[in-house]
């Protein structure tokens, strides 16, 4: 999957070191996945949450962090919107 938004992880590990080898390693393998429907993602991230539409919520450190992307199956792209402790999370207005 091609991965937009990079720069929202990127400043968030800068911020939240304990966060860093999640998101390196989830980066690394949503990189190289080439998902074509939600069930397929859901199948290799169990507790991923499905939003909406295409917004996907992930969960990093055993829920301490969460990450909001909106995924395009068909174009194989991930949209990073927002990460975020789980205090902000609870602040999101999801749709």
């Amino acid at each position: 999957m091609k991965l937009l938004g990079k720069t929202i992880l990127h400043d968030f590990k800068d911020k939240h070191a304990d966060a860093k080898p999640s998101i390196e390693s989830w980066e690394a393998e949503v990189e190289e996945a080439q998902w074509d429907t939600p069930h397929q993602l859901k199948s290799r991230y169990p507790k991923a949450s499905f939003v909406g539409g295409q917004q996907v919520i992930f969960d990093f450190c055993w829920n301490k962090y969460r990450l909001l992307t909106v995924v395009n199956y068909r174009n194989k792209i991930i949209l990073i919107e927002k990460m975020g402790t789980h205090k902000e999370y609870d602040k999101w207005n999801l749709n």
